[in-house]
């Protein structure tokens, strides 16, 4: 089977519970967006997905193999975080080169290009980029790599708002010429709005929506008019609807709806779609 499974993935840090049994498949050929809020346990999965630790339970495989100390099933994933795996000392043209000795599908010509349109300097050492074009630094690699499954965790930390864009249309471009899974974890939610098709919604460990982002954002609006209205149009609601919660300002009132909405509206009242970000914020306030 192609893809990449999670198995009852559960992991503690002393009196900390990090993760607990998550479930999850990573399909081929998807970008898919891992969103939560700090400590939610983002970064705990994709270093126990990339063998960088090991859960207390349950299991990885990848393309039907499990991946603890599998060196083959390990090469097909990259995973790029705010570590660094290189020496610091080390040169960032030398870096590029080296890294096709652990991955040979890496692409030196295709990073130098990229590092041209980022301005990235390759014949400064490692240790000496900003933070900015330290990220930028592993994004190159990340996007050169050519691996199938890669992950990126909190890819624009230090970026400015050029390069960040710039990172999103260079993804979009690779992924739409050669396909490959990406998985996206970030708290920028509004900024990779437009680029992910699937939405991992993580919380205190625990996995709370799993779908696609067309299907999650077809399920939920806002309704919108005088407190007395929207009080009285959500408790006429069906039992399968959920109010994620609610924005008062003066004598008006928003409500944040799961649910399909299949009631006529009454007059006066405002129905408008939810965008990602305001959905993710009511769905892990709760």
């Amino acid at each position: 089977m192609k893809g990449i499974e999670v198995k009852n993935i559960s992991r503690s840090f002393k009196d900390t519970r990090a993760l607990h049994q998550i479930n999850l498949t990573f399909e081929e050929g998807k970008i898919y967006g891992l969103l939560g809020r700090n400590g939610a346990g983002k970064s705990t999965l994709l270093n126990i997905i990339s063998n960088r630790k090991y859960p207390d339970e349950g299991y990885v495989t990848v393309d039907g193999v499990p991946s603890v100390e599998n060196d083959d099933a390990l090469r097909k994933i990259f995973l790029i975080n705010e570590k660094n795996l290189y020496p610091e000392s080390m040169k960032v043209k030398d870096a590029f080169k080296i890294s096709k000795d652990f991955y040979p599908s890496f692409d030196e010509a295709y990073a130098l290009k990229l590092s041209e349109m980022f301005e990235l300097n390759i014949k400064k050492k490692i240790k000496s980029l900003s933070t900015g074009y330290q990220s930028i630094f592993r994004n190159i690699l990340a996007l050169s790599v050519n691996v199938p499954y890669v992950f990126f965790d909190e890819p624009v930390l230090g970026l400015d708002a050029y390069h960040r864009d710039l990172f999103y249309k260079i993804l979009i471009e690779k992924y739409s010429e050669e396909p490959f899974t990406a998985v996206i974890s970030t708290h920028l939610i509004e900024e990779v709005a437009n680029v992910i098709e699937e939405v991992i919604i993580i919380k205190k460990g625990e996995i709370l929506k799993n779908e696609s982002r067309d299907n999650l954002l077809a399920n939920s609006y806002t309704v919108s008019g005088t407190i007395s209205q929207v009080d009285s149009y959500l408790s006429s609601l069906p039992k399968y609807t959920e109010v994620l919660g609610a924005d008062v300002i003066g004598g008006l009132k928003s409500a944040y709806i799961l649910g399909k909405s299949d009631k006529h509206l009454p007059e006066g009242l405002e129905k408008s779609p939810m965008d990602l970000q305001k959905l993710f914020i009511h769905l892990t306030s709760i």
